[in-house]
């Protein structure tokens, strides 16, 4: 377990990263300035991350994690027959729950201010929904490989939910929509044999 000091030295760093973010793009946020802003020194911020791509990857492993552990929750509260339709739209809701209760760091995600970010972040939505088909190919015949089912599920509900949210639609109804239509994608005979 980490020492409360450098728990507090690291959340120090992402919430200044993360400010800086607002007004900078990832590429152009040096340590230096980094430092300067978290009032924390290079040796310090060295000791613990090798770069800024470090810190930022530390800032999605706290996200993948606090996804896995909603997954984990969703599954025992409403799937403990492990129904795959159910499975994927306990993943679907894990990602949304992070992806809204972090809009403050990943509203700077987006490929045209940050690509890196927003490549970072979709590699993570892609590796949990690949690891999860992988799971369901054990189980079931599957037409495709994991990689292209779950490229097909993440590029297709990135999107969806990109215009469900540019047209104006509740977080509410965009889960709603959004688990009806993988649903019934899960349902039919496209991706199993």
């Amino acid at each position: 377990m980490e020492d409360k000091r450098i728990k507090k030295t690291k959340k120090n760093l992402k919430q200044t990263m993360i400010r800086l973010l607002k007004d900078t793009p990832f590429e152009k946020i040096t340590v230096t300035q980094l430092c300067r802003e978290s009032d924390t020194s290079r040796i310090t911020f060295y000791t613990h991350y090798n770069d800024k791509y470090a810190l930022i990857d530390d800032i999605f492993a706290d996200l993948q994690a606090a996804g896995d552990r909603r997954y984990r929750l969703l599954q025992k509260k409403n799937n403990p027959e492990y129904v795959p339709a159910i499975s994927y739209s306990n993943i679907l809701n894990s990602i949304l729950d992070v992806y809204y209760d972090n809009m403050e760091f990943l509203q700077y995600a987006s490929p045209e201010v940050n690509p890196y970010l927003a490549f970072r972040f979709y590699d993570i939505v892609l590796k949990t929904v690949e690891g999860h088909t992988t799971k369901e190919g054990s189980l079931h015949n599957l037409k495709y490989s994991p990689r292209q089912i779950s490229g097909f599920l993440c590029y297709g509900f990135t999107g969806f939910i990109n215009e469900s949210t540019q047209e104006n639609l509740s977080q509410q109804e965009i889960r709603r929509q959004a688990s009806r239509l993988l649903a019934q994608i899960l349902r039919s005979d496209i991706l199993v044999e």
